[in-house]
């Protein structure tokens, strides 16, 4: 991570408790525990133990009722995700054409099962209940991007195509580190 990256996050991350110590006094503190939640994925990418106790010390709200909201919505990421989330639609019209087959090619291609992330940190595996493209079924979407009408080879080549625009860029990262650059 570059010095202006860690900044960042430690600008972020100093921000965060300072709103919470607002929140702290104000009436029910308790009904800004899910915006909080949000601030602190937004720092980490997830939300770390540490930082969800620090919540409940901070807004003395239980521990448990903590943990309670992150487990209840599905938009909380209680572990660190990869680069980039590779959703699987297995909604009924994907489903019929083959999404089974998809997620396989994805779970032997990746090394990983469902919700689970590649040890190099660059891809996480969730399932979908339905991504609105069912008209190009099967359907994957990587981070933003849905890719359609898809086979074992079309799936293998866009995993492929994302792992090749990583090694570029740690390879443009490491020359820039050799040369001094943050």
């Amino acid at each position: 991570m570059t010095q202006t990256a860690v900044q960042v996050k430690e600008d972020k991350l100093q921000s965060l408790r300072e709103y919470m110590q607002t929140v702290k006094d104000k009436p029910y503190p308790e009904s800004y525990l899910i915006e909080i939640l949000h601030k602190v994925q937004d720092v980490f990418g997830y939300l770390p133990r540490e930082m969800m106790d620090e919540v409940a010390h901070t807004l003395e709200i239980p521990t448990a009722h903590i943990w309670g909201v992150a487990t209840f919505y599905h938009h909380f990421n209680r572990e660190p995700i990869g680069k980039h989330v590779v959703s699987i639609c297995m909604g009924t019209a994907c489903y019929v054409k083959g999404a089974s087959a998809v997620l396989e090619t994805l779970k032997k291609e990746l090394g990983i099962e469902v919700g689970k992330t590649t040890p190099d940190g660059l891809f996480t595996l969730r399932e979908a209940r339905c991504l609105g493209a069912c008209g190009i079924a099967p359907v994957i979407m990587v981070d933003e991007k849905i890719y359609g009408q898809l086979d074992t080879k079309k799936t293998i080549d866009i995993i492929n195509q994302y792992r090749k625009a990583a090694a570029v860029e740690q390879t443009a990262a490491g020359a820039e580190s050799r040369r001094g650059k943050p």
